[in-house]
């Protein structure tokens, strides 16, 4: 199942609309996207699937992220962000991850104790 977001655009039903951050490292090279699945595009970076920016500089560590319903409000919300200044922009990272942990393994369901990435029983 699909659901129209307006202007064209399409999402499945499963989506999860974001604006989110990725770095190296903490304190690291940051890019700012934003995404109507964020799980995917994460596990994208994660990869290297896609060139570009986060490929050429190893971008991999989803460290901060925030929903969104609307995706005109995710756009409009990334632009801002892409025009804080960049100690602005860790600071709202460390106020919800102080420790630049990866994020992606929390929304996966993974257990910390497992490397391996395998589902919660």
């Amino acid at each position: 199942m699909t659901v129209f977001l307006g202007e064209g655009r399409v999402v499945g039903r499963d989506s999860f609309i974001a604006v989110y951050m990725m770095a190296n490292r903490r304190h690291g090279t940051l890019y700012i996207g934003v995404t109507s699945s964020l799980i995917t595009r994460a596990m994208q970076h994660r990869d290297g699937a896609l060139r570009g920016f986060t490929a050429r500089y190893g971008l991999k560590r989803l460290v901060w992220y925030g929903p969104f319903e609307l995706m005109t409000n995710a756009i409009h919300r990334e632009k801002r962000l892409k025009k804080y200044r960049r100690d602005w922009k860790i600071n709202l990272i460390e106020f919800q991850n102080p420790h630049w942990d990866d994020l992606l393994p929390g929304l996966l369901g993974w257990r910390p104790d497992n490397p391996w990435g395998q589902p919660r029983p």
